[in-house]
């Protein structure tokens, strides 16, 4: 197994840019592809963030995602129901993880999770959830995929601060997050 422990700027650069959208409940939009699909939601996210489009030019017609930068240079890749910040240069995370070394990656996953806890509580506040992964309060399709979960509130919107979950089909662990559309207002 290898680890890699890079500084939190990227990570706190990306956690600032989300948290500085009070509504996320105009962003989101019906789950189409194509170019009028994309440009419709590229005018949606960057009038309700000022983020704007990371390139110019042709929309592949198959696509539905694209990506936007915000004022701080973070990448956003922005789908129909949700946001991945593009940030993975931040934080601890370990690679080729053999069988074997699952349990030394849930070690380091968990001696580094409170630190990441209060990187994103810095920024989003109290979480109204913190827990193992594997909670039965957890949708069946997260369930058992993060070691460590946190959620947040916003109208319109669910984040998601998680831990990896490492095994036998996941050779690699570290710390995400994303924004997902919700109906809480």
């Amino acid at each position: 197994m290898k680890t890699q422990e890079r500084s939190s700027d990227d990570d706190e650069r990306a956690m600032a840019d989300l948290a500085e959208v009070s509504d996320w409940r105009s962003i989101w939009g019906p789950p189409a592809t194509g170019a009028e699909a994309i440009r419709a939601m590229v005018d949606r996210v960057t009038t309700a963030t000022g983020w704007r489009p990371w390139a110019p030019g042709d929309i592949d017609p198959d696509r539905y995602t694209w990506g936007l930068v915000t004022q701080r240079e973070t990448v956003m890749l922005v789908l129909p129901d949700a946001v991945l910040p593009e940030s993975p240069r931040s934080g601890w995370s370990a690679y080729e993880i053999g069988p074997s070394e699952v349990p030394l990656a849930e070690d380091g996953l968990d001696l580094h999770w409170p630190a990441q806890l209060e990187l994103a509580r810095q920024y989003w506040g109290p979480p109204v959830y913190v827990g193992p992964g594997d909670d039965v309060r957890i949708p069946p399709e997260w369930r058992g995929r993060r070691r460590h979960l946190a959620v947040w509130l916003r109208p319109g919107a669910e984040f998601h601060l998680y831990a990896s979950q490492p095994g036998p089909d996941e050779d690699a662990a570290g710390f995400a997050y994303s924004v997902y559309a919700s109906e809480v207002a």
